[in-house]
């Protein structure tokens, strides 16, 4: 299905699965749409300098969950645009009473920021607020959201924000690792609302989990082999060796990954 829009790119990345990608902003956002035959979910809804529903509408008409994988401005930014919003409990109160650590003067001048994409002309960031609501419901570690001929498992992977979650589809066994685990630029463990030790456990249990087949993260390249949880083993075992998992211990590189705690 070929899909027109301004801002978003999309792409068929697996049977009646999407990726809406925004690459015209610096932190190359991925946002996914998983299409079953009684509803859809859509994993994140971007930045929000578009509105991703002009994207989704073309996609299904079938009623569409969203579910979170985190609680920041670059994956809540259409959240507004849905009625069925779900979160980790851990994430609850940064999505109904505001996240917590940059000011909005940071949240618009990082949005704003290296864009290389002509932006749409009904956006003005000067209008623009993180979103805040309730959440219609809660996702627990372990839980399985049918969609009717398609199960999705919801895993819990703090670390990144306390309330991150991955998401596994059982149909493609793509595995959505949201902003735990991506290529080509650091995974951010070194502010105060993050946990470098929960980051590292959340690691190991994305190697616990069978059938799978991809793993696509939130941002930068889009989808990579599963041979990166390789290169995930060694970077647990060598911060682990050498007492690097915790926080202000620096950069850290390895051969397809690196994190900054």
């Amino acid at each position: 299905m070929q899909i027109q829009h301004e801002w978003f790119d999309v792409a068929e990345i697996g049977p009646q699965t999407y990726a809406i990608s925004e690459w015209g902003h610096w932190e190359k956002v991925h946002s996914f749409l998983l299409i079953g035959d009684n509803k859809a979910v859509l994993i994140d809804t971007g930045l929000g300098i578009a509105n991703i529903k002009e994207v989704t509408d073309q996609l299904t008409s079938l009623p569409i969950e969203v579910i979170t994988s985190h609680v920041h401005t670059d994956h809540i930014g259409s959240h507004a645009s849905f009625d069925n919003i779900f979160v980790h409990a851990e994430d609850r109160d940064w999505l109904e009473n505001g996240i917590q650590g940059p000011n909005l003067e940071q949240i618009r001048f990082n949005l704003m920021r290296d864009i290389s994409k002509e932006v749409p002309e009904a956006f003005d960031i000067n209008e623009f607020y993180p979103y805040q609501g309730e959440a219609k419901g809660l996702l627990i570690d372990g839980q399985w959201v049918e969609l009717g001929n398609r199960s999705i498992r919801i895993i819990h992977t703090p670390g990144h924000s306390p309330g991150h979650i991955s998401i596994w589809d059982q149909l493609t066994g793509f595995l959505f690792t949201g902003d735990v685990l991506y290529l080509e630029t650091p995974i951010y463990a070194f502010y105060p609302s993050t946990d470098p030790v929960l980051l590292i456990n959340s690691w190991k249990k994305l190697l616990t989990i069978k059938g799978v087949t991809r793993l696509f993260g939130s941002h930068n390249q889009l989808g990579f082999d599963i041979e990166v949880l390789e290169d995930v083993k060694t970077a647990i075992a060598y911060l682990e060796q050498n007492d690097l998992v915790k926080w202000g211990t620096g950069l850290h590189s390895f051969k397809h990954i690196s994190v900054q705690f």
